[in-house]
């Protein structure tokens, strides 16, 4: 599995009717991680490496620290990542706490979003497009 490469300080949604939610961070979050709810209702990072931990309900928007308010992009395209994998690939939660890949993790399998591409002038930039389906129970 090759992970997505993400520089924090770049990360912002592009898309102005982009879903931004807010929620307290159960530990420190960077800008880019992947979360989910917990049983206390914090956010923490997903991975796909345990059970109950790959339900995704966001991109990290901003570092937090516990106890912190984080924001998150629940649906929409977002900056900030090196992708090298081809257009319309599907993206994973991977087996690395906050972290995103191009395959399936070993617990537990949660497509995320795909890449897509954005105009750029004459060229096309490639971005994260993900969307949280909040009713969905993975594999």
């Amino acid at each position: 599995m090759a992970l997505l490469t993400v520089t924090a300080a770049n990360v912002r949604p592009i898309d102005s009717d982009a879903e931004i939610y807010h929620g307290i961070a159960a530990a420190a979050i960077t800008a880019g991680q992947a979360l989910y709810r917990n049983s206390d209702g914090k956010f923490a990072l997903a991975t796909a490496a345990a059970a109950g931990t790959c339900q995704f309900k966001g991109i990290a928007l901003n570092a937090a620290g516990a106890g912190d308010t984080v924001s998150y992009l629940a649906r929409g395209r977002v900056a900030g990542f090196t992708i090298s994998q081809a257009y319309d690939a599907p993206i994973y939660i991977s087996d690395t706490a906050g972290s995103l890949g191009d395959a399936a993790g070993t617990v537990d399998t949660a497509i995320i979003g795909r890449v897509e591409g954005i105009s750029t002038g004459p060229d096309i930039t490639k971005v994260l497009y993900v969307e949280a389906v909040y009713g969905a129970k993975f594999a």
